[in-house]
């Protein structure tokens, strides 16, 4: 089995694409597939913030649902649009905004198809991905040695939101513990969910969100390789929303 794990997209739609061609895939009936058989795993954070939420949606839940040639695990904002599609009084802000206006503009028709196939994925994606194939754990913020073959809600808080401490930054981003220094697991952890300007490689694990929604690049992760291929961004460049942690 060989996977390339692609980052955060957040509705960077031809960042994604281009991803795709970098690595080999070719398009033919909606569905992008690599001449070697490699399987690409999305680590959540589908939408949000970015120009093309919807598009992204009916790619990839085409390619995991139908199509059967793609993995998906959720993000955060998965999880705060899955609530918005369910009637949820969720505050349309920190990026839910952009991708609300885009469903907004749809048909009814569209919009019941789109909204069918966003809950239909995440209902049946599994918190986190174990492939031992290729000895790896796919999980959108990571994912403690402890936590792995655990569903709970400690577990669930971990791999969607990562090691939160509770406290707030002075501009409201939820104060976190740098977890991946302390493991020492065998298995590669791949994760995204805190921006980082190139891949971040501590211990036998890789921060692959390289914040394409904040002008940077769309990260994949390739294993058995252990590389990466990364895209520029087309969207404006925003210091201010990465860490700088080494």
């Amino acid at each position: 089995m060989k996977v390339d794990v692609i980052g955060d997209i957040h509705g960077c739609f031809s960042e994604l694409e281009q991803l795709f061609k970098s690595l080999g895939y070719h398009f033919a009936n909606d569905v992008y597939r690599h001449p070697e058989g490699r399987m690409p795993v999305f680590v959540g954070d589908l939408t949000d913030r970015g120009p093309q939420s919807i598009k992204v949606i009916e790619i990839v839940s085409h390619m995991v649902l139908e199509a059967k040639a793609a993995h998906y695990v959720p993000g955060n904002h998965c999880n705060k649009l899955y609530r918005f599609f369910k009637g949820n009084a969720v505050q349309q802000k920190h990026g839910l905004e952009t991708t609300v206006a885009e469903y907004n503009a749809l048909s009814e028709a569209e919009q019941t198809r789109i909204k069918r196939a966003f809950m239909t994925l995440y209902e049946q994606a599994p918190l986190y991905l174990v492939l031992p194939d290729v000895n790896a754990v796919i999980a959108h913020a990571g994912i403690k040695e402890a936590y792995i073959g655990r569903t709970d809600q400690k577990a669930k808080s971990f791999v969607l939101y990562g090691d939160t401490t509770g406290e707030k930054h002075p501009d409201g981003r939820p104060v976190r513990r740098d977890w991946a220094q302390h493991y020492n697991g065998e298995r590669w952890i791949i994760y995204g969910h805190t921006p980082v300007l190139e891949p971040r490689f501590v211990n036998k694990t890789i921060n692959i969100d390289t914040g394409c929604v904040f002008g940077n690049a769309l990260t994949a992760f390739r294993l058995p390789e252990e590389t990466t291929i990364s895209i520029p961004s087309e969207q404006p460049f925003q210091q201010h929303a990465f860490s700088f942690t080494n």
